[in-house]
Formats: structure tokens, sequence, C-alpha cells
């Protein structure tokens, strides 16, 4: 099933991609995200799946493995959602939509892989990949890597390099911002 939503203005379907940058302003634990923030190029931090119904999503994240949780609204409330997600304080960013320029007949098919694949990592509660260089793994996920694991058996390589500076021995690793640089999206 397809589910469509909305998020800070901007249209969200299975399969999107919600982008933030890690920290929000004028609170303490926003603060210190915002210093881990600083460690990953781009200002992209974090990627999360959007799945449906309703604000459900699937990240790897703060809770240092592969979780749902569900966002309330129509708008991004970090601070609310630190229950579900772990201590993780983020600022939304935009969503990347990797389907963008894909021929519609196959894109429902491709957004239900994606979600299923998704979300069966999270019901198996896979680990948090620390090994960002490891991005083959289905072991284990970071953020970036789980959209690119559920992407890929479709054609759809979003390890693309686009965003990030080219330094040598991480052309493995799958940075948000590259995610971000290499998908149609839209700013929020």
């Amino acid at each position: 099933m397809i589910y469509t939503n909305e998020l800070c203005g901007l249209p969200l379907q299975t399969g999107d991609l919600i982008c933030t940058t890690d920290g929000k302003e004028d609170i303490l634990p926003g603060e210190l995200w915002h210093a881990v923030g600083k460690l990953v190029p781009g200002p992209v931090d974090h990627v999360i799946i959007y799945v449906g119904p309703g604000g459900r999503c699937v990240e790897a994240g703060a809770k240092l493995k592969v979780i749902t949780f569900e966002f309330q609204g129509h708008e991004w409330h970090p601070e609310t959602l630190v229950e579900q997600r772990g201590p993780l304080i983020d600022t939304f960013y935009g969503i990347a939509y990797p389907l963008a320029g894909v021929d519609p007949e196959t894109t429902a098919s491709i957004r239900e892989s994606v979600a299923a694949y998704c979300l069966a990592q999270a019901a198996a509660g896979k680990p948090y990949n620390l090994h960002f260089h490891d991005s083959d793994t289905e072991a284990a996920f970071y953020c970036s890597q789980l959209a690119y694991k559920a992407y890929l058996p479709h054609g759809i390589n979003l390890n693309t390099g686009a965003g990030v500076p080219a330094i040598p021995g991480t052309t493995s690793i799958i940075f948000p911002q590259e995610i971000w640089a290499g998908c149609e999206h839209r700013k929020g």
C-alpha cells in the first residue's frame, strides 16, 4: 500500500526520504547533537524512510538499532519523539525523492518493496552499523545505508558521491548529504 502525507508543507509518499540536520537551537540536547552533526559532511546529517500510514517512519539512529516511529501532525517536532526515537534532536531539512523521474508504472511496486524491506529490518531489531565503510552488510545499518540497501535492488544507487568531498577511502560510505544531492529534493 502506498501512503501519502505532508511534512512541513512538502508532499511525502511511502519510500520518500526525510532529511534532517543534527541539532536544534535553543535547547541543550539540540546543541549537543549539532556538534555531532559537524562530523558529517554537508548540511544533511540524517535520513529517515517514510513508510506510512500516518507519520510512520523507519530509521537507524540514536537507539542504536533500526526502529519505527510515528510523527504526529504535519510538522517536525523532534523533542516530542524522544521516547520513540531516543535522544536524537534534529531539525527538518527537506525531502529527497529517489523515485523522481522513474516510470510511474513501476514506482508503486518499488515503494512497497522499500517499505517492506525497511520494516523487516526494524522488526528484526537490526543493530546500528558503526562500521560506516561496510555499507554492503545487511547485519547492521546506519541511516543512509538503510535507504541505500532498500533502493539498490531496484537499480537505484544512492551512493553517488554527489555533494560530498572526495576523500580517499570513503567511497563506500553512504553519506546522508550525497543522498540529498543525488536525488531530486525539496527543502523545507
